[in-house]
């Protein structure tokens, strides 16, 4: 069964953040949350569509995934649909990247590490645009010689869009 005998909800989902505003009284009534809102959904300004949208569309199942990739020498923690800032990339703009130096992979608490890395793990992103960091000023002086020296220096990133993540 989709629903759960304790709970009006599917096992394992959580309420979304607007349906958790919309629901009290219902779950204060025991009515099932489903029910409720066919009952109510011009109230709440649904369309007549509802009674074929699935529990999807009133539940959000929270997956927590998470990869740790070497990306350059440096380690980066990607989750699907985050944005990264990783150094310079050769790839152009809107260029799908795909990283398998993968040391750990977390899905929903079944951890697998890698020695050094996850044998078939893979993180796909795309490359959004190439920036600039903040400036850093380097300033030298040697006091008493009329020594200044004042350089400035802004390191370049390609900001990436994690995919997925495979492993």
């Amino acid at each position: 069964p989709l629903l759960s005998a304790a709970s009006s909800k599917p096992a394992g989902a959580v309420l979304s953040p607007h349906w958790q505003q919309v629901l009290p009284a219902a779950t204060k009534d025991g009515l099932n949350a489903v029910s409720y809102v066919r009952e109510n959904a011009e109230k709440y300004g649904l369309k007549k569509e509802y009674e074929t949208l699935s529990l999807q569309s009133f539940f959000q199942k929270t997956i927590k995934m998470y990869a740790i990739v070497d990306i350059a020498g440096k380690q980066y923690k990607a989750e699907k649909d985050k944005f990264l800032y990783a150094p310079l990339m050769d790839q152009k703009e809107g260029a799908k990247v795909d990283f398998d130096k993968v040391l750990l992979v977390d899905n929903d608490g079944k951890v697998k590490v890698g020695a050094p890395t996850v044998k078939g793990a893979k993180v796909s992103a795309k490359v959004l645009e190439h920036v600039k960091g903040d400036k850093v000023i380097v300033f030298k002086k040697k006091r008493r010689k009329g020594y200044k020296v004042k350089n400035g220096h802004r390191q370049q990133f390609s900001k990436i869009l994690i995919e997925d993540i495979k492993g």
